[in-house]
Formats: C-alpha cells, sequence, structure tokens
C-alpha cells in the first residue's frame, strides 16, 4: 500500500502550496481521496496515470476539497476515456458536477457512476475480494466524511519444507493457502496451522479530513497503520479551530493516541505558517511516530 500527497494546504492554494487531494495504490487499485483545484496538474507531476484511476472519494463539498473534479473528468472526456468512473462523495455531488457537465456540453462517453453518501455512522461504501472502504463520519461546518481503506486478509503461506515431509499432493496447495486442512498421501489429515504460516497481515490507512476534534471517530480508526489527521492550526491560534470545526496539530496527536495508531501523518496546514516542523514539534509532545504531508511525498504502508 503506498499513499502519494499530491496537496495537503488548506482552502488558499499559493504556486508552492496545493489544496487536498491524494492517492492511495492498494491491491492493484489507484483511488483518488479528494480532488482540490489543480489535482489534475498534480497528478500530470507525479506520474499518476490517468487511466487507472477507476474510483474517486470526495470528503465534502468545500471547493479545496472538490473544485478540481469536473475539470479533471472533463480531461478524461478529452483523452476518450471509456471506463466507468465511480465517484463517492456527499449528496448533491451528482447535481453540482452534471450541472456543469451540461452547462458546458461536455458531456462524457464513459458513464459517471455516483455514489451519493447521507449515512452519519460508520458504512461499507466499496469491497472486492481485495479491499474495503468505510466511511469515517466527521465533525465539520458541512457534511462530512473521511474514509478507511482496508485491506482483506490474505492467504496462508505454505512451509514448503514441512509439505514435503508431510508427502502433501500439490493439488491441495490452494486449499492450505486458504485455511483448509488436508489429507495426505499416507491418508493421514495433515493440520493446516503445522504446514502453513499466517499471511502477512493486511494494512490500513484512515483519511480524515476537515474535523473539529472528535473522539467518537477513535474506534473507527483503531490500530490503523497510518493515519491522516488535519491539523490546520498551530497552538498559538487554536481558539480559531472550534469555530472553524478545524483541528490542531496537538488534537489530532490525541486521536492518534486514543486510537493507537501506528503512525500520524498531519496535514491540511493553513497558509498563514511558513515553517510545517513546528506541526511535528507540537504533535510530538503527545504521539511520538509523526510525519508531515507534502506534496510529491509518498508514504509506504
Amino acid at each position: 500500500m503506498q499513499l502519494t500527497i499530491l496537496g495537503c494546504h488548506s482552502a488558499t492554494p499559493k504556486i508552492s502550496t496545493h489544496p487536498t487531494a491524494q492517492v492511495l495504490e492498494i491491491k492493484n487499485h489507484i483511488f483518488l481521496i479528494d480532488c482540490g483545484e489543480g489535482t489534475q496538474v498534480q497528478l500530470r507531476k507525479y506520474k499518476v496515470k490517468f487511466n487507472r484511476i477507476k474510483h474517486i472519494f470526495i470528503s465534502h463539498l468545500h471547493g479545496d476539497h472538490f473544485y478540481g473534479l469536473v475539470g479533471l473528468i472533463s480531461t478524461f472526456r478529452l483523452l476518450t476515456r471509456e471506463t466507468d468512473l465511480h465517484i463517492y462523495g456527499p449528496k448533491g455531488i451528482k447535481e453540482v458536477i452534471t450541472l456543469q457537465l451540461k452547462l458546458s456540453k461536455s458531456w462524457t462517453n464513459f458513464n459517471l457512476i455516483f455514489h451519493e453518501l447521507t449515512s452519519k455512522s460508520s458504512t461499507l461504501i466499496f469491497e472486492d475480494d481485495k479491499v474495503e472502504v468505510h466511511t469515517i463520519p466527521l465533525d465539520h461546518r458541512v457534511y462530512t466524511n473521511g474514509f478507511l481503506f482496508k485491506e482483506k486478509e490474505g492467504e496462508r503461506k505454505l512451509d514448503m519444507n514441512a509439505i514435503l515431509n508431510d508427502d502433501i499432493s500439490i493439488a491441495y496447495y490452494r486449499k492450505l493457502k486458504q485455511g483448509a486442512d488436508v489429507v495426505n498421501e499416507r491418508g493421514e489429515l495433515v493440520k493446516n496451522e503445522t504446514v502453513t504460516k499466517p499471511p502477512i497481515p493486511p494494512k490500513s490507512y484512515a483519511f480524515c479530513s476537515d474535523t473539529a476534534y472528535n473522539e467518537a471517530i477513535v474506534p473507527i480508526i483503531k490500530h490503523v497503520d497510518l493515519l491522516y489527521h488535519e491539523s490546520t492550526f498551530l497552538e498559538q491560534h487554536a481558539s480559531l479551530a472550534p469555530p472553524t470545526k478545524h483541528s490542531t496539530a496537538k488534537e489530532a496527536a490525541s486521536i492518534a493516541q486514543l486510537a493507537n495508531v501506528k503512525q500520524l501523518l498531519l496535514g491540511h496546514f493553513s497558509t498563514r505558517y511558513d515553517d510545517l516542523n513546528d506541526f511535528i514539534t507540537e504533535a510530538q509532545d503527545i504521539f511520538k511516530e509523526v510525519d508531515i504531508a507534502e506534496a510529491g511525498k509518498s508514504f509506504t504502508i
């Protein structure tokens, strides 16, 4: 699983700062998470193949999180895309995107499939045989979700020395990987755990977009490998967090500590700050494993 940051600052873009967008590579999927202004340029810059993006997850309908979406869709059309595109986001996203396409006479030549979200509790919104995606209800000024991306547990690993010693036919290898007990060439029942090893532990990533401090999300994100949590403000501006429904670096660290996550990634920085290392310093007073998002930076989970 690999996360690439395309943008990580809050609402006002500058030459050197970009609004929220991320790419998550997970089990042969490339998921786009949020799509602020200029996302398609960032995708080009960091060499993400457009045609591999089949699922886009939008946290909420504030411009710095989705104003780049209609432009990206229009570019897909110009590139003669044919593959279906699934968009997951708050109710209203279909109306705003299709209105822009209608008025600009830019209807796509591929299927746009909208999955509009309204639930205020965590919901499974995507699943295949290898991956699950759940919403993380957040506390912001408009309806907002984060997203929890989880690998499903993989197959068990074959212990070939033990398998050969137990005279197990190759015909049963598939069953062994699936966790089944089998009968060997001598007619003896062989317990699975004696000839296989546990699968690689599945990885998980939680994306917590704009939100006030909200301990209600802790049970949903418990023990994730990587938590991205917004940290718009440092402590000197902590008084701005409650009225704007944003968080400070220390509040993000508190959530990470309560959820016992492995690593915290801070982002959505106010452009008022020049030295982003101050966010790490303040967060590490509470939680040690902290890093900061930065455009072009990748994290392997």
